[in-house]
């Protein structure tokens, strides 16, 4: 009869598991609440009012969420804000400036500028590009372009000894993706004519325009009371660079909401929850109606 042992049996389990790891158990930390309070007699950390970072100002940055998808037939608005040490956009250094980076990203086949529009404080851009990814670079590359040569300019406007450096733009900039042709007119109308919006037609700079000059208004061909050939500019007036629209979209799908007036003074940002499918009021009705009639 073989005799058993404690050193037989440890013998026997190591051939068994030869070869076999044997992982440590993972240590499962589990978040623990403070069971004291502090000084003023509150618990610090966890979710209550008013915690987080504080808000940077009027308009805050957008969430750091994930960028949703976006397809190749679907253009997009891009709102960029300049912080407030930067001042006024519209002004022919900061144009140019703005011009040049535009320059920049023409090389670019997958991400292009279909319009632009220079307010006081920020810039529209309808863009057409090939996914989310072409988006972010093609951003990323303009707006490095553009800082450079805006804190070159307002070094130049003020007469600073040392370049102005630092940053030019808010770190994240506003996307609305255009998925139908109502959509596609309102964002055109939106873009081309936010200076109406704004009062800046009022201005003593644009007395005497029927369009936008910070803007690639005079690239556009779908204005319903006047001929692009028709407007004569100066003779030291460089306009904007874009592209010629591929997306369906802003090529032709808009034109069935009727061409835009250059006197029409946009609505308030479209609302993703307003959809293409909302109920239309009767005076809105009856606007777009004839509108498309005498189009």
């Amino acid at each position: 009869m073989t005799e058993i042992s404690a050193k037989s049996i440890d013998a026997f389990l190591c051939r068994c598991y030869e070869g076999l790891a044997m992982p440590r158990p993972r240590k499962r930390h589990v978040q623990q609440e403070l069971r004291y309070l502090d000084k003023n007699g509150q618990r610090r950390g966890g979710k209550r009012p008013g915690a987080g970072r504080p808000k940077a100002g009027a308009f805050a940055s957008q969430p750091h969420k994930r960028r949703p998808r976006l397809k190749a037939s679907e253009p997009v608005q891009v709102t960029i804000r300049a912080v407030k040490e930067v001042g006024r956009l519209r002004h022919f250094e900061a144009y140019h400036a703005v011009r040049k980076a535009m320059v920049a990203t023409f090389g670019r086949e997958n991400f292009r500028v279909v319009h632009v529009s220079i307010q006081g404080t920020h810039v529209h851009l309808l863009i057409e590009a090939d996914d989310r990814l072409a988006l972010a670079r093609g951003m990323q590359a303009f707006q490095i372009s553009a800082a450079k040569h805006l804190n070159a300019a307002i070094t130049k406007r003020l007469g600073l000894r040392k370049r102005r450096r630092g940053a030019v733009f808010t770190d994240r900039y506003h996307v609305t993706i255009i998925r139908t042709p109502r959509h596609a007119r309102h964002e055109l109308a939106y873009v081309l004519n936010n200076w109406r919006r704004h009062g800046e037609s009022q201005k003593n700079l644009s007395t005497g325009w029927r369009i936008d000059p910070f803007s690639s208004a005079p690239s556009f061909d779908g204005w319903r009371d006047i001929e692009v050939g028709e407007v004569t500019w100066p003779a030291t007036y460089v306009p904007l660079p874009v592209w010629e629209p591929r997306t369906w979209l802003l090529r032709e799908g808009w034109r069935r909401y009727g061409l835009i007036k250059t006197t029409e003074v946009p609505g308030p940002r479209w609302s993703a929850r307003r959809g293409d499918h909302a109920p239309i009021s009767g005076r809105a009705r009856a606007r777009t109606t004839a509108t498309k009639e005498t189009a």
